[in-house]
């Protein structure tokens, strides 16, 4: 190797570092299991490091695309094995960049806070090809174009693969039986959150729920716990059950208006997400039905 090209290599890896973070946030938002997600962003690096990116203008975007590509092939592997993801899985045996870091414990803690343990059993719920597209496009805005040319679809069927897995994850295709049961966890909820009862909202609460609203994101049932008591004195009294786009949920009325929409999704009869919708405009954009 010539010293231009070992000069290009090492350019090239020092690029591919400065995205490693976001690298392995889809990855683990993909596969659910940290080590998995390090394994995959080690491929999607082995597979980089033997492509021309000479022509490559946004290599933040065709990197994405990289480590779906690899994400999506070890999710249908594992479908095919009917394996569930284990944080020991052995690692890929890939040249890494030379500049790679050691693991960032607080990297690793914004991954636990953005997606948690509760959601990555919900999307485990989704066909490999409605992962991709839910996570590629939903949670890191990559064109359906881009995710059509991953997934071997049009982008007219990716986005109907989104919006399937999207349906899911909101709890939209719950079969009625449970959906009765989560409206019944939505009463004990706003019941709990009326009466400033702790411990009967942790009933409720995965222990890994997520809170996610336009500020930011809460995880953990005793932190949400606490949210949901200072709620009560903010206005749960005004609470009322309703059907959020075709999932149960709660709104708050100023008058006859929609001021505030929770989104529930459930893992195991309890809370997993809750999306707390306040934008005005987001909020006229919702279907909500009196439940």
């Amino acid at each position: 190797m010539t010293t231009d090209d070992t000069s290009d290599t090492d350019v090239l890896a020092q690029r591919f570092e400065a995205h490693r973070g976001h690298l392995r946030a889809v990855a683990h938002r993909m596969l659910g299991s940290t080590a998995e997600a390090e394994d995959a962003v080690q491929e999607s690096w082995f597979r980089v490091s033997r492509s021309d990116t000479s022509g490559v203008d946004n290599l933040g975007g065709w990197l994405t695309t990289v480590v779906g590509r690899v994400c999506l092939d070890m999710l249908r592997s594992r479908r095919s094995r009917a394996e569930e993801p284990l944080e020991t899985t052995a690692p890929i045996h890939t040249a890494a960049p030379a500049t790679t870091p050691a693991a960032d414990p607080e990297q690793d803690a914004l991954l636990a806070d953005s997606v948690g343990v509760a959601l990555l059993v919900v999307l485990d719920t989704l066909t490999p090809a409605e992962r991709l597209a839910f996570v590629l496009h939903d949670l890191f805005a990559v064109p359906y174009e881009e995710v059509a040319a991953i997934v071997d679809r049009t982008p007219t069927a990716t986005r109907q693969l989104a919006s399937r897995a999207r349906r899911r994850v909101q709890g939209a295709d719950a079969p009625e039986a449970d959906l009765a049961r989560q409206r019944e966890v939505v009463d004990a909820f706003l019941t709990a959150a009326r009466g400033g009862d702790f411990e009967g909202l942790l009933d409720v609460l995965d222990p890994d729920v997520v809170v996610r609203t336009e500020a930011g994101v809460t995880t953990g049932a005793a932190a949400v716990a606490r949210g949901a008591t200072a709620f009560a004195s903010r206005g749960a009294a005004a609470g009322r059950p309703a059907l959020v786009d075709g999932a149960p949920g709660l709104v708050l009325l100023a008058g006859r208006r929609v001021e505030r929409a929770l989104k529930f999704a459930f893992v195991r009869d309890r809370i997993a997400v809750i999306d707390i919708v306040t934008d005005p405009g987001k909020v006229s954009r919702l279907d909500v039905r009196p439940d």
